[in-house]
């Protein structure tokens, strides 16, 4: 499900909502995607492509799809529980928008 996922980013990427590039790296389990994100596209890549990304998102398989495919938006709790762990949250909610997954 996640290489799917993955897999389908460039194609439902609107473009507009970067004004600059930004640098996503996903560690989900045994799943490693470095995320590129412009105003005109997005490239994604296997496993860490850049020594400092951007946002750095940490979390499990199961979360990462239940926000990708169920529109769940996670809260405070989901941070301060260590369920999803980000350098930069408000950069995760600007890399869903990205995706028309606001």
């Amino acid at each position: 499900m996640l290489e799917k996922i993955f897999a389908e980013m460039a194609s439902e990427y609107k473009s507009g909502v970067f004004e600059s590039q930004q640098t996503y790296y996903f560690s989900l389990a045994e799943t490693k995607k470095t995320v590129v994100c412009t105003s005109s596209d997005c490239q994604v890549s296997s496993g860490r492509t850049v020594q400092s990304a951007d946002c750095v998102c940490k979390t499990s398989p199961e979360v990462f799809i239940k926000i990708w495919n169920d529109g769940y938006r996670p809260g405070m709790k989901d941070f301060l529980s260590g369920a999803i762990k980000s350098n930069n949250p408000g950069a995760l909610q600007l890399f869903l928008q990205g995706f028309g997954k606001n």
